[in-house]
């Protein structure tokens, strides 16, 4: 790998802007297209007639990419440097993209998935690249409040994709549902299906149109590689898996990304069984308040608290959060009111409202939990980005289970219980899993 461009881990805040400002137009595209599968769960469940567990196939083709592909793109990283690696994850969204075209013209479900996978795969390259480079390019007791602000970017996105999603794509069909198409003649039905199937062509040409152009932004900027230095044990160890702090992250984000696909990807689903109207929309509610929650990152850390503190604060609040879905009312009453009532938006049933609440509890995991995890790994760190980003995985088996679960109990509300175990694995890592140097 050619070296002649490379810096130091930590540069000074001059250097440093630069790369932060690339890091963070991919972080925004990270979250446009990651939470545009909030909005397309409940419209491909309508368009290729699906049930709750059918329809979660959605996050588990995306977030699986990341299992997948995370260890084969960590040794492109090695041979390609961070800078390729970044371009070329865009190539493979550019791929996936204009596979969504494909599947949108035929309205299969399959292509759908496959699509989605390619989309992960180019994500996945893109965020084992992007996520060290944030810790690495600055100090890293600051590294959580860095990648506070890519949180920030990247769950703004989370918050107008929905909106833009519904305009494009579901614009004079407000209020459609499944049952509405169940209840047309067949051939008003397919035409019906065939309609809304193609109104995806466009949002993903101009998603593949931005994608090229962002090839060329960091295929010949002057974003510099990443001199990672050598820690002082990593030739005592002889693979990653020697290191618990980094396997115990990447479990704790395998956690994390589950209960974080379920607060966004599952309250439209859940909007809608309840007739909540624009349930397409409900995405937008969680990543305001995990807008929120990163602004408070930024703010706050390491001023106020320290990244550990802040691991602490979101596993009991999230825990809070799964109380309050699972005993809460399914319509608004003093608690909604008080908190949507003066914004003029639309009030959400109760247990609705804590499923967006969940957005503000697990904001700073992540930017946590990688500072934590990469501590100490030296020339291992891009083995332990990928083992990381394996964990993403989350977002593709724990949805799926709380699909099945809601399938089988006939209730999406008692589903979230899944939450529970996962909050707690994340408090565990943040009292003590963060601070393991050997398994013995």
């Amino acid at each position: 790998m050619d070296m002649s461009n490379a810096v130091p881990a930590k540069t000074g805040t001059q250097s440093s802007f630069l790369p932060m400002c690339i890091i963070g137009v991919l972080f925004f595209i990270f979250g446009f297209v990651t939470w545009l599968n909030g909005s397309l769960i409940p419209f491909l469940q309508i368009i290729c007639e699906l049930s709750e567990f059918q329809a979660l196939f959605v996050t588990f083709a995306f977030y699986i990419a990341y299992t997948v592909m995370a260890l084969p793109m960590s040794y492109l990283l090695r041979r390609t440097g961070y800078k390729n690696g970044m371009a070329i994850g865009l190539g493979l969204m550019v791929a996936g993209a204009l596979l969504f075209i494909v599947a949108a013209q035929s309205a299969a479900y399959p292509l759908f998935l496959t699509a989605l996978f390619v989309l992960g795969s180019g994500l996945t390259i893109l965020q084992t690249a992007s996520n060290p480079y944030v810790v690495m390019i600055g100090s890293r007791e600051s590294a959580a409040m860095r990648i506070s602000i890519m949180g920030l970017i990247n769950k703004g996105a989370g918050v107008i994709v929905p909106v833009l999603f519904t305009a494009m794509v579901l614009s004079g069909f407000e209020g459609f549902t499944a049952d509405h198409l169940a209840a047309l003649p067949e051939a008003e039905r397919e035409a019906r299906i065939s309609e809304l199937s193609n109104r995806l062509v466009m949002p993903y040409l101009y998603m593949a149109a931005v994608l090229l152009g962002l090839i060329g932004l960091v295929k010949f900027s002057s974003l510099p590689e990443l001199d990672v230095p050598e820690a002082p044990d990593e030739q005592a160890k002889g693979n990653i898996a020697h290191f618990p702090q980094v396997v115990l992250g990447a479990v704790a984000l395998f956690a994390y990304v589950g209960v974080e696909v379920i607060a966004g990807d599952t309250i439209g689903l859940y909007g809608s069984g309840l007739g909540v109207k624009n349930f397409a929309a409900l995405t937008s509610y969680t990543m305001v308040f995990m807008v929120v929650g990163y602004i408070i990152g930024v703010t706050c850390i390491p001023r106020f608290f320290s990244q550990e503190t802040a691991l602490k604060g979101s596993a009991i609040a999230g825990l809070l959060c799964i109380v309050g879905i699972t005993l809460g009312s399914q319509e608004s009453t003093a608690i909604a009111d008080l908190l949507w009532g003066w914004s003029g938006i639309p009030v959400l049933p109760d247990s609705v409202t804590f499923v967006a609440m969940m957005g503000l509890a697990h904001a700073l995991v992540w930017p946590a939990v990688w500072p934590l995890a990469l501590e100490g790994l030296g020339k291992f760190t891009a083995q332990g980005s990928a083992l990381l980003i394996m964990g993403i995985a989350g977002g593709a088996i724990i949805p799926l289970l709380f699909g099945l679960v809601a399938d089988i109990s006939g209730s999406i509300q008692s589903a979230y219980w899944i939450g529970i175990p996962c909050y707690g694995f994340i408090l565990f890592y943040a009292f003590k899993g963060h601070k393991m140097r050997s398994w013995s």
